[in-house]
């Protein structure tokens, strides 16, 4: 059944927003409800991490419809170049985080397929060791490489704000809270997996990495948003 509805949810021909156009939503497709129920499921995957891209989604789908709104509009006219450019950076964002997601799932799978190995004889118990490592090492590299992500929707969110459309204030902040929270999951999986990673060398030189995304991404974060009681 195909219901039409404003772009903003609203069922009347005006939303608060001022969009007067409709949109088409199929209501018999919903891939997200069977990924909830992957997620939901006994399976180890999907897990934290996959969830944490599409959160990260959420956010870059947010940018884009704000900037889309704004260059519809006559009142913004002079930033539309800009907030096209946005609405563009902003599909390719949730076009990468959408790919992020089956290679964070395929990652820890090799983790769970590791531990799986057999360990009866030495030699079993020393390539169990180092499949592991290697799955390790990746498992916390996919995590890493999202948070990269949530770094960049972070800053995009900004320049979402900054086109000045005081109609969609929420929104904005909203997309800066779902990066937040993805980039805190992210987080939360890159370290996790080094408790296990031996090679100290390894745990560095990606704890630095995580530690340089955070630190600029929560620059932007504490500047644009409020204080939570």
């Amino acid at each position: 059944m195909l219901v039409e509805t404003s772009s903003n949810g609203a069922t009347e021909p005006y939303s608060p927003r001022g969009v007067r156009s409709s949109c088409l939503v199929d209501r018999r497709v919903n891939g997200i409800d069977a990924y909830l129920d992957r997620l939901a499921s006994a399976d180890p995957t999907p897990g934290g991490g996959s969830a944490a891209t599409l959160v990260g989604s959420l956010g870059a789908a947010l940018c884009a419809m704000v900037a889309r709104i704004t260059a519809a509009s006559e009142r913004h006219a002079s930033v539309r170049t800009e907030a096209e450019a946005i609405a563009d950076a902003a599909d390719a964002l949730r076009e990468r985080f959408r790919a992020a997601q089956p290679l964070d799932e395929a990652a820890y799978q090799r983790v769970v397929d590791a531990s799986a190995l057999p360990k009866t004889t030495d030699e079993q118990k020393r390539a169990r060791t180092a499949t592991m490592q290697r799955a390790l090492t990746g498992a916390a590299e996919a995590p890493l490489v999202a948070a990269g992500l949530c770094a960049e929707g972070i800053a995009l969110a900004e320049r979402a704000n900054a086109l000045g459309n005081t109609h969609l204030v929420s929104d904005v902040e909203c997309a800066l809270h779902f990066f937040r929270a993805a980039l805190a999951a992210c987080v939360a999986n890159v370290r996790i997996n080094h408790r296990f990673i031996k090679d100290a060398n390894v745990v560095r030189e990606q704890d630095e990495r995580l530690v340089a995304i955070v630190q600029v991404a929560h620059v932007t974060l504490d500047r644009l948003l409020p204080k939570l009681p």
